[in-house]
């Protein structure tokens, strides 16, 4: 591809958006407090423009007009909770639907599903143990 003064405007533009957002950006640094591990978890929505225009001269020079810009928006919107040896999300921001709300609570009905098989598995007789003295009718 020819190097134009756009390409060079768009390059600038996307080098300094980068220096500005990065993955830890995204997923932040973990906070310990106690035995609670909080992580943060943002969204990052970006864009940016740029353009330009060679204009008329009257002399032999080439002219060129030309501009670029931006914008980045970093929301936060939930925290991964890691306690107890248990992970669960807390979404920050409202749900937008019931299906939203729903999906959000998959990890933790899985987390209840799990606690309620190993107790049921807990109190369950071994099968290597015999069975308690059966009556017998006469």
């Amino acid at each position: 591809m020819k190097e134009t003064p756009v390409n060079k405007i768009m390059e600038s533009t996307l080098e300094r958006m980068r220096e500005m957002v990065d993955t830890s950006t995204i997923i932040g640094d973990p906070i310990v407090t106690g035995d609670t591990t909080l992580i943060p978890v943002s969204k990052i929505t970006y864009g940016f423009t740029s353009g330009g225009t060679d204009l008329p001269s009257k002399q032999n020079k080439e002219l060129f007009g030309g501009a670029g810009g931006g914008g980045i928006s970093i929301t936060p919107v939930a925290f991964i909770v890691i306690q107890g040896g248990k992970c669960r999300m807390m979404q920050i921001n409202n749900y937008s639907s019931s299906a939203d709300r729903a999906i959000a609570m998959i990890p933790e009905l899985l987390d209840k599903l799990t606690e309620l098989l190993d107790a049921k598995k807990d109190n369950a007789p071994d099968a290597d143990e015999a069975p308690a003295e059966e009556k017998t009718a006469e």
